[in-house]
């Protein structure tokens, strides 16, 4: 039987080494990398609502009136059955995904029409789902966009 006494492997030491430089890495790499996260998804759920507000610009052209609250954001995908009842909608509807985006921490977005702040109100709550806030928990509305 061979004995196999020269066989090298990590020691405990180098293993160690090599778990400390990883959490040095993770902590360094780690809090920029999650920044950015919070930044792509205002800048996503800005950018969303830009183009729902496009949609809803050429719904108004079709129809002559913005969806009412009752519809929401709904008859931009299918046409509503309740309220006023587009006479021109367009086969299709108004958005190319055949469905309403939720804003960048997966919440709906929140639709009132008449609005406060004009013919609508179209707006996120943020990071925190919760009217209020800032930084990344900071609402996003449309009428502060132009």
């Amino acid at each position: 039987m061979r004995q196999f006494y020269n066989r090298r492997g990590f020691t405990l030491i180098e293993i160690m080494v090599v778990i400390v430089i990883l959490a040095l890495l993770a902590a360094l790499v780690g809090p920029k990398i999650m920044g950015r996260t919070d930044d792509a998804k205002i800048q996503t759920t800005k950018t969303q609502i830009r183009n729902l507000e496009s949609a809803l610009k050429l719904y108004k052209l079709d129809n002559g009136v913005y969806p009412t609250t009752e519809q929401g954001l709904n008859a931009l995908v299918t046409k509503p059955t309740v309220g006023v009842i587009p006479n021109n909608y367009k086969d299709g509807g108004y958005l190319e995904s055949k469905n309403v985006p939720k804003d960048g921490w997966g919440n709906d977005y929140l639709y009132v029409s008449p609005g406060d702040h004009g013919d609508y109100d179209l707006y996120s709550y943020g990071a925190d789902g919760v009217k209020g806030g800032d930084g990344k928990n900071a609402d996003i509305n449309s009428w502060d966009l132009k």
